[in-house]
């Protein structure tokens, strides 16, 4: 199979590539080579190219952002899946769109989940700009999986781990705060690639949710990770409103994979568990990149 990767740069599309290449001839292009946002770009190189399936990892992403670049936030985030999913209808492409946990509005009790069947809600820019682009691929083609994932870290790019890590290193006695009132899954951008090949080969259709199994808070997950690299720290937890960002969050990001698991395709597993290997295979290179030696 011929499948192509916009955000081929990124965290998540470095994975897919890591991933997919074992069995696939593998074209990845980032925003310098395939800028998704412009609609007749995207069809001159799919016409060209002719994947059997296109994976869009293209996004931006940065979410505080979002709220004052709106314009950029739309074009790439809207826009481009609705591009791609144009021009995969046109060469009879699987379009398979990454989504997040940020459509819906956070504010089902914890520890209820959200399924596919729920209601969306986004409550920041961000979540209304990806909430644009799940209606867009439908719009545009039949052959289409949407996946909401969340909490997404990994080694091929800047994430909340890699941001702990560098702030508490120099320094673990430097007490640094973080909020504990906000639910999730945090999800190994490694894992989701291998989810993205699985629901490849059963060419999945429709929206599923993916992301790691369980839940904790964004100070839960750093303690972990902390723990888990053996670095001393003195994180304290702190509520959402001690921490004000420009955008909301979801106070409730728990989904549930319901859909890959009645399909039997679920390859998710506990979040404490990734974060471990995680740890594993990376210890070493993630200590380097914190203090900013060459790897």
């Amino acid at each position: 199979m011929k499948i192509l990767i916009t955000g081929g740069t990124g965290q998540l599309g470095r994975d897919c590539v890591k991933v997919l290449e074992n069995n696939h001839r593998v074209v990845s292009v980032g925003s310098k080579v395939l800028d998704i946002g412009d609609r007749q770009a995207v069809t001159t190189f799919i016409k060209k190219e002719k994947p059997n399936a296109i994976v869009n990892c293209a996004a931006f992403t940065q979410v505080d952002k979002c709220e004052t670049k709106k314009d950029v936030a739309w074009r790439v985030n809207a826009e481009g899946p609705r591009n791609l999913a144009a021009a995969a209808r046109k060469t009879d492409s699987q379009l398979i769109h990454i989504s997040t946990d940020y459509v819906f509005d956070g504010k089902k009790p914890v520890p209820e989940v959200y399924t596919e069947q729920d209601k969306t809600g986004p409550i920041n820019y961000y979540g209304i700009t990806k909430l644009a682009a799940e209606k867009a691929v439908a719009q545009e083609t039949d052959r289409f999986a949407i996946l909401r994932t969340a909490w997404m870290y990994g080694i091929g790019g800047p994430n909340f781990l890699k941001t702990m890590l560098r702030l508490t290193l120099p320094d673990p006695n430097r007490q640094i705060h973080v909020v504990n009132d906000q639910f999730g899954a945090p999800t190994w951008s490694y894992r989701l690639a291998l989810q993205i090949a699985r629901l490849l080969e059963s060419d999945g259709q429709g929206i599923y949710h993916a992301t790691s199994e369980g839940y904790c808070t964004w100070y839960e997950l750093a303690s972990e990770f902390l723990n888990r690299m053996e670095v001393p720290h003195s994180l304290g937890p702190c509520t959402t409103p001690e921490y004000p960002t420009p955008a909301e969050r979801p106070m409730n990001s728990i989904l549930e994979n319901r859909r890959l698991k009645e399909s039997g395709i679920n390859l998710m597993v506990d979040w404490k568990q990734d974060v471990r290997e995680f740890v594993i295979r990376f210890k070493d290179r993630l200590i380097k990149e914190a203090r900013g030696e060459r790897l």
